[in-house]
């Protein structure tokens, strides 16, 4: 397996874990629950994620392995994705109320379109 064939298998769990921590942000939000430590773990490993992704993805532009047609783009979305969980966590100051599940819960829808159109772009 290649390091670009490691960056997509990546880009695609990525996704789907980001789905599925705008179902369970939404999840709790409408059982009334506050943010609890599992929810905060799940948002580390999510953090995690992309930033990997992301080390893989800087590895392949500065070695040249991979070729982009829109590279602006795809560096962007990149970008925008590793920023948007910490600039939610910074300005909420890490409240845990339960409003804080369906913030998390639409940014991460955010997140996932832009790693979905991050995909397209690359």
């Amino acid at each position: 397996m290649t390091i670009i064939e490691v960056h997509s298998r990546l880009a695609v769990t990525t996704i789907l874990y980001t789905v599925i921590m705008v179902a369970w942000g939404l999840f709790r939000y409408f059982r009334d629950r506050q943010i609890d430590s599992n929810y905060w773990g799940a948002i580390v490993i999510s953090e995690v994620l992309v930033l990997i992704q992301a080390g893989i993805g800087v590895y392949l532009y500065i070695s040249g392995i991979g070729h982009l047609d829109r590279g602006y783009m795809h560096i962007l979305y990149g970008i925008v994705a590793v920023l948007a969980v910490p600039a939610v966590f910074l300005f909420t100051k890490g409240d845990d109320a339960r409003r804080m599940n369906l913030i998390y819960g639409l940014v991460y829808l955010f997140q996932a379109g832009i790693l979905i159109r991050s995909m397209v772009t690359g």
